[in-house]
């Protein structure tokens, strides 16, 4: 079972993606404050003297007591992360492409100063990558199809877990900045 549950803050913040079984943990020590969506999971126990079956329902969102940090988040670049973001699309063609064809192009190259951040990569093709070379897209006369963005913390989840139910996708979403609406 591949199904993952979001654990939350006590903020409402997301920390991780949990297996089933880190979330019966969990909820059997009595260190879920609360949860939310629906069940994603039923786990069986044993039989009690009366011949009743104890059964966990498993929520697909729950909050945890913890510490809450305010301060700005920021996911490390990875190629990844980075082709989901643009959904593996090349940002100068347009292009849907297998992630194996796909490459991470510097708008500003590092031969030229560029940064290996979020905002100055973007997804590209091979051969659109070749082409435009160590040159700016407007130098090479090709035009990028999308702003690039740092996702935020929610946007992260999002692009982290590939088998997002429904529910969660719907909290998730709700925090997505004004760039990061093109994901859906």
């Amino acid at each position: 079972m591949s199904i993952k549950v979001l654990r939350l803050n006590k903020a409402g913040t997301p920390i991780a993606w949990l297996s089933w079984q880190e979330t019966a943990t969990l909820l059997v020590k009595d260190q879920v404050l609360w949860s939310i969506g629906d069940t994603v999971h039923k786990v069986r126990g044993g039989y009690n003297k009366a011949g009743t079956r104890s059964e966990l329902e498993l929520p697909s969102i729950i909050a945890c007591d913890g510490r809450v940090d305010n301060h700005a988040f920021t996911p490390a670049l990875s190629n990844s992360l980075l082709f989901a973001r643009d959904q593996q699309l090349c940002m100068y063609c347009g292009l849907e492409y297998p992630v194996k064809d796909l490459s991470r192009d510097h708008i500003v190259p590092t031969s030229r100063g560029g940064k290996d951040i979020w905002t100055n990569c973007i997804t590209a093709c091979r051969r659109c990558n070749n082409r435009k070379g160590s040159h700016t897209p407007e130098e090479a006369h090709m035009q990028l199809l999308a702003i690039p963005f740092a996702p935020n913390r929610y946007e992260f989840f999002y692009l982290s877990n590939r088998d997002v139910l429904a529910d969660q996708m719907d909290f998730l979403k709700s925090r997505f900045s004004v760039n990061g609406s093109a994901f859906v």
